[in-house]
């Protein structure tokens, strides 16, 4: 299975929106670990829901998908976006990002968060496989939404932004 800088091989804006995309990821997943290991009932759940639901809206402003940009573009563009987001199947992208919109998506990994909420409550050793499984879905969930976003860039034959795009929000 290709990874997201795999697929955006062949461009170098999208390159640089995947990399760029991915140090945010890298340090929200570690935050995610790191909490991960408290052993608090629903802290993990809410803490994950939280950073998401910055996080994905910031990926979909590397690849231009937020919904500013999208209605800053031409009504034939704007459709051809929203049809390469149907047929990705993406909830996430060229939408405005809830809690809740969030907690559906990272169903897709409920397994693992529920393995980490158990794992939590053994003295050390679950705290580690907490934390490790912590990070990873974060990662998991991060990485899946990128390739969506290159899918649907790719189809939709969307330029992604430059770097010096202004940023909204937390940026670390």
């Amino acid at each position: 299975m290709p990874t997201a800088l795999n697929m955006a091989a062949d461009d170098a804006s999208m390159q640089a929106a995947v990399k760029r995309s991915s140090k945010l990821l890298h340090k929200r997943a570690l935050l995610a670990g790191a909490v991960s290991a408290i052993p608090v009932p629903g802290l993990d759940w809410a803490m994950d829901a939280a950073m998401l639901s910055k996080l994905i809206p910031e990926i979909n402003r590397e690849f231009g998908l937020t919904p500013e940009q999208l209605d800053s573009l031409n009504p034939q563009k704007r459709e051809q976006v929203q049809k390469a987001v149907t047929l990705v199947g993406s909830v996430l992208i060229g939408k405005l990002i809830s809690r809740d919109l969030v907690i559906k998506a990272a169903t897709t990994i409920g397994l693992r968060l529920t393995t980490k909420q158990l794992a939590k409550y053994v003295p050390f050793a679950g705290q580690i496989v907490a934390a490790t499984v912590g990070y990873a879905a974060i990662r998991y969930l991060g990485e899946e939404h990128m390739k969506d976003c290159i899918r649907v860039a790719q189809k939709a034959g969307l330029e992604v932004p430059k770097a010096d795009i202004p940023r909204l929000g937390y940026s670390g």
